[in-house]
């Protein structure tokens, strides 16, 4: 059966001279591994198959078969900054990293492929990046069922356990203290097209998505320590 379907690379792994086995999220399919022949009429090529480049395939499914033969393929929105800008670069490992790791599953879901189409949109379009992180880690949370419950008057700690705001006393080691707290409040109404209106210290903000994986890990099975924060702790200052 013939599909057409946008897709998002999240992996490109080469196998031999002429062809290319992709990690792909798929607007139709889920998430699905999908085998390329490159260098070939209507296979592409090795730049088309970049990480987190977005493309518009048509696949071949086979029952007796894992892999979805991929029979045409384009770039569907170029990237146009994140090529060239080594902060976006630095940004774009990150969020190959976290999606790599946490997207799973052989079904469609049109909200978070949507969700994952802002993102990168935002990632290569707006101006001010350095809150970008906090706000996809965050706007994620919410497409994975576990944001933060927005704090009542009083409540100035964020338990990362229970996904709470509490008030008093700290529970347990996993809860952050008021000034985290307070800026993870304030960015918590933020979209990606707001994220340049809060002001957050360099110093506060690399503690905050520190803490914010950590809220990811216990939360989300399998994600693990990820490689990518500590570059984007160099350039993003």
């Amino acid at each position: 059966m013939l599909h057409t379907t946008r897709a998002v690379v999240l992996k490109a792994i080469r196998h031999g001279d002429n062809t290319v086995v992709l990690k792909a999220f798929t607007e139709l399919l889920g998430v699905r591994s999908l085998v390329v022949r490159v260098g070939k009429k209507g296979g592409g090529g090795h730049a088309a198959l970049q990480p987190l480049n977005r493309l518009e395939l048509v696949v071949h499914e086979a029952p007796e078969r894992d892999l979805l033969a991929v029979r045409e393929l384009r770039v569907a929105e170029p990237f146009v900054r994140i090529p060239f800008d080594a902060v976006r670069g630095a940004l774009a490992l990150f969020v190959q990293e976290v999606l790599y790791r946490s997207l799973r599953g052989e079904a469609a879901d049109p909200a978070l492929f949507a969700f994952v189409q802002e993102a990168l949109r935002a990632m290569d379009e707006v101006e001010d990046v350095r809150n970008f992180p906090l706000i996809f880690l965050l706007r994620y949370s919410a497409e994975q069922g576990f944001l933060p419950v927005a704090p009542q008057p009083g409540e100035d700690h964020f338990d990362l356990v229970e996904g709470e705001f509490v008030s008093g006393a700290v529970r347990h080691g996993h809860t952050m203290g008021a000034p985290l707290s307070g800026a993870l409040a304030s960015l918590l109404p933020i979209g990606f097209d707001q994220m340049h209106q809060v002001t957050i210290a360099p110093a506060l903000r690399r503690d905050l998505l520190d803490h914010l994986l950590l809220y990811f890990r216990i939360h989300m099975e399998g994600l693990g320590e990820l490689r990518s924060p500590a570059v984007l702790h160099q350039v993003l200052g």
